[in-house]
């Protein structure tokens, strides 16, 4: 008998670079009763955008992938030039998935010459990564929101690595009122625990070793917890202290905040999430994990 695991053949997804044309095309779709399920992303595709696709799969008739490099984003000396870009390398793997259609639009067509609107989230966005890129969440949220007229998706699936993103994002939608169901869906990692982002590729083998203190540190974190410690800032120094033995390692922030205020923390309880962001060498990493349980409320 063969056992040998069936594999589904899916047919290439189809490049649509429009805005118009791919807003047409959905717009055409809804009003045929297909239920849209939507995953934008800025390109290099690693397994935890495929987990958002094989998700995504599931959710919907039709299945939309974005790839754009956003500009508005990225600050003054970020890596917006540098940022890893390979659309048939992409288009491959989106296959692997069962993508419909890849909307791969150009700056231009997003952002045409006296484009002056802007979509801005106030108080979850002044905070933590908002901090340190002034205007990043701003780009965001006015890609999102453009993305999610274009697209015109049922659902629209983010992944929790961007733990401040979602929440930004569910917030915007919230408030403005998009008939979009937001998904936020768990961290894909490593085999060694490194949280999976198109900005590993920048890291030498030194620095991807090193990189491993963040999830690491997260570990710590609910050891300390698991023990008794509640205190914030008792574990904010323990992880700075550990974080700070790594040569390359500089921390740009550790925090620990309410899941759904974002708002920073000196007592540890149930709805705390702990977020780091640290730059090792030039490239900046980020990762967070919550520090109890979430079915039983242990840490």
């Amino acid at each position: 008998m063969n056992t040998t695991a069936k594999t589904t053949e899916y047919p290439a997804p189809k490049i649509i670079r429009s805005v118009r044309e791919m807003q047409n095309l959905c717009l055409a779709l809804r009003a045929q009763g297909k239920r849209i399920a939507f995953v934008p992303t800025m390109g290099w595709l690693h397994d935890g955008h495929l987990s958002l696709l094989k998700e995504g799969r599931q959710r919907g008739d039709v299945l939309v992938l974005s790839i754009f490099v956003n500009p508005t984003q990225f600050g003054a000396g970020e890596d917006f030039d540098s940022y890893p870009r390979d659309l048939d390398r992409d288009a491959a793997l989106a296959r692997s998935t069962g993508v419909d259609f890849i909307f791969a639009p150009v700056a231009s067509d997003m952002y045409p010459r006296g484009y002056a609107t802007y979509v801005n989230v106030e108080g979850l966005t002044e905070v933590l990564c908002g901090a340190s890129r002034p205007g990043h969440f701003r780009g965001v949220t006015t890609v999102v929101s453009k993305l999610f007229t274009i697209v015109q998706p049922h659902v629209a699936l983010f992944g929790q690595k961007d733990f401040q993103q979602l929440a930004v994002i569910r917030r915007m939608t919230e408030d403005m009122n998009l008939p979009v169901d937001v998904l936020g869906m768990p961290i894909v990692r490593e085999a060694d625990g490194l949280a999976m982002s198109s900005r590993n590729s920048y890291l030498s083998p030194s620095q991807r070793q090193q990189a491993l203190v963040l999830s690491q540190a997260l570990a710590s974190a609910r050891t300390l917890v698991a023990a008794g410690q509640r205190d914030a800032s008792v574990i904010r120094d323990e992880l700075a202290a550990r974080i700070g033995e790594m040569p390359e390692a500089r921390i740009d922030y550790i925090q620990i905040c309410h899941q759904s205020t974002l708002q920073s923390q000196d007592v540890v309880d149930t709805d705390s999430v702990l977020l780091l962001a640290v730059y090792v060498g030039k490239t900046r990493l980020i990762d967070n994990g919550f520090l109890f349980d979430r079915t039983s409320g242990r840490s």
